[in-house]
């Protein structure tokens, strides 16, 4: 039954990452890759509440699963995140890279703490 609800999250996340990452970019005439910048910090900071959700209070196994695995997993995008950032630097749009890899890291960070403090105001 798990591997069945991580397919249905990863395949609703999957789908709102796309949309997402559409409507973002559409808004934005530029190559700098905001909607997969937009879809990884929602799903840290997503993550980081199930995350705190699951540390204090009883969070089934499988609502885990279905949220953090399959919906988060889906959600964010480790390899197109590394894609657009090497298309970035080859397309010698070298400090937007860098501030890709930056931004990411220290952003979607600070959402997942976000998240966690967020679910200890909440559950704890």
């Amino acid at each position: 039954m798990t591997p069945l609800l991580v397919a249905l999250g990863g395949g609703t996340g999957a789908i709102l990452r796309y949309l997402t990452d559409r409507r973002v970019q559409s808004w934005r005439d530029s190559a700098f890759p905001w909607g997969t910048l937009t879809v990884n910090i929602a799903g840290s900071l997503i993550l980081g509440v199930l995350t705190g959700w699951a540390l204090y209070s009883d969070l089934p196994g499988t609502l885990r699963s279905l949220l953090t695995v399959g919906f988060c997993g889906g959600l964010t995008t480790f390899s197109t995140f590394g894609y657009e950032t090497l298309r970035l630097f080859t397309e010698k749009a070298r400090l937007y890279a860098v501030v890709n890899v930056v931004v990411t890291v220290v952003a979607g960070l600070a959402a997942a703490g976000a998240g966690i403090l967020l679910a200890v105001l909440i559950w704890a």
